[in-house]
């Protein structure tokens, strides 16, 4: 049987990740990268990745559709963008090839919860060519939502939902740097929110209905705040930076209302390294129920890693699928890949 052919499209922080897991795993292999930053276009990816491999060469090039009809893939990762009207029309484009998607757009987590018309476009795609499309990582699509998700399994029925997320940002690249208003001054950092031009974290809203979909609960109103996080400090990761007085990040909490009481509680105040002013990282889960239910991980699930491995792994699960748009509660559980990723796709 032959490999399972990936191709990746955007080599940012967590392409590159995706790349560097995926020559690790057997019976696998990468045939194509896109990306438009004419520094590395030309480039042979295993120059860029820290990896002992002998995975062929790969040379980034910025045809997607050049990429698309001579590889023939069995799957696009798709690291770009984090809305769903950004990240459409390359969907549409990688679909109309007959060709599977897993996106790392947070909004394409369960993008019916904000662009419900564009998610039935997408879904009547799929089913049209026969393909799924997918869009997951560790939140939205992991621990704000599914695993909230599956705790409530055990209970026999749920009062509240609080979800809360303390976790550094410092794992990912410019664009989440940019959403999150790394390295701004306050007075910038009002003035951008003051005209809608600041994201904060993307994703409350579909890990929020997500949850309700799954518990068959209606909500009836979604609120979410973003306050800034300022450091004392200078601070540096990879990919940003904040001098002190800046901002460092965005404390994001929301709410999902049932008959007008808050049902589920998130907090996610997340920053470039935090732990140099003594915050330290962790994923909070409280269910009130019969029974209640209180889990605690510290600290965080690194973000980055997290993000790279659930797409990843849910590479066969993806494959298999039955054609349309998926998201995570649709699919099997997701798990760490050991063996042969051909062992796990039917054929």
């Amino acid at each position: 049987m032959d490999k399972v052919k990936v191709v990746i499209w955007g080599f940012g922080a967590m392409g590159r990740g995706m790349a560097h897991m995926l020559m690790l795993k057997k019976g696998v292999e990468i045939t194509g990268v896109c990306d438009v930053n004419p520094a590395i276009i030309g480039v042979d990816i295993r120059t860029l990745i820290d990896a002992q491999t002998d995975h062929p060469e790969v040379i980034i090039q910025s045809d997607i559709e050049h990429i698309l009809n001579h590889h023939r893939p069995d799957i696009v990762l798709l690291c770009t963008d984090s809305f769903v009207k950004g990240a459409y029309e390359k969907i549409k484009k990688v679909v109309s090839y007959g060709i599977n998607v897993i996106s790392t757009a947070e909004e394409m987590a369960y993008p019916m919860a904000s662009e419900p018309e564009l998610a039935l476009q997408i879904d009547h795609l799929a089913k049209a060519f026969n393909v799924t499309v997918l869009g997951t990582g560790i939140n939205p699509g992991f621990i704000m939502d599914l695993l909230v998700v599956a705790l409530s399994g055990t209970m026999v029925d749920v009062e509240h939902i609080e979800a809360k997320r303390i976790n550094s940002l410092s794992p990912f690249g410019p664009t989440v740097m940019h959403e999150q208003g790394v390295g701004l001054s306050l007075g910038e950092y009002h003035h951008l929110v003051a005209d809608g031009k600041l994201a904060g974290h993307v994703g409350f809203h579909q890990s929020v209905t997500m949850i309700a979909d799954a518990l068959g609960v209606k909500l009836d109103g979604f609120h979410q705040q973003m306050e800034p996080i300022v450091t004392t400090i200078d601070r540096k990761s990879p990919y940003g930076e904040a001098k002190a007085g800046h901002v460092a990040g965005i404390n994001m909490t929301g709410q999902g209302l049932v008959n007008g009481n808050v049902f589920i509680d998130m907090m996610h105040p997340q920053q470039i390294e935090p732990e140099m002013e003594g915050t330290h990282t962790g994923d909070y889960i409280n269910l009130k129920g019969t029974p209640d239910i209180h889990m605690a991980i510290t600290p965080e699930i690194n973000g980055g890693i997290g993000t790279i491995a659930m797409c990843v792994n849910m590479i066969p699960h993806v494959i298999n699928a039955k054609p349309g748009l998926k998201t995570m509660i649709d699919l099997p559980v997701p798990r760490a890949i050991l063996g042969d990723m051909r062992d796990l796709i039917e054929r």
